[in-house]
């Protein structure tokens, strides 16, 4: 069951969801850009420039958060992104590591 803000279980992590959440290259973007940082750094939702309006961010980050992908905090008068690097791996091992040579190869970008 996902808690009060949204993030599953990493059992709850269903492979249909999380697909489904990375079939957009945007959020293929966001979550490469993510798995570039340092594990564990936290990111606006702002510092991807993503060239789409305020409420379209919302909703990209909203989807990638309720397939598991990211973890989202509130911080003050903004949230802060981080990659459930851990969880991915364990769930989808191998997936990370497609989404970064997708991203070396310039396939899918955004």
């Amino acid at each position: 069951m996902p808690d009060e803000h949204g993030h599953p279980e990493s059992a709850e992590m269903e492979l249909g969801k999380v697909l489904s959440a990375l079939a957009d290259p945007l959020r293929r973007r966001v979550v490469r850009e993510l798995a570039a940082d340092p594990d564990g750094e936290a990111r606006t939702c702002s510092s991807f420039a993503l060239p789409v309006s305020k409420a379209t961010v919302t909703h990209h980050f909203r989807t990638l958060r309720e397939a598991g992908l990211i973890c989202q905090v509130d911080r003050g008068n903004s949230r802060k992104a981080t990659l459930r690097r851990t969880d991915i791996e364990e769930r989808f091992p191998g997936l990370l590591a497609l989404l970064v040579a997708e991203g070396a190869r310039g396939d899918g970008q955004a």
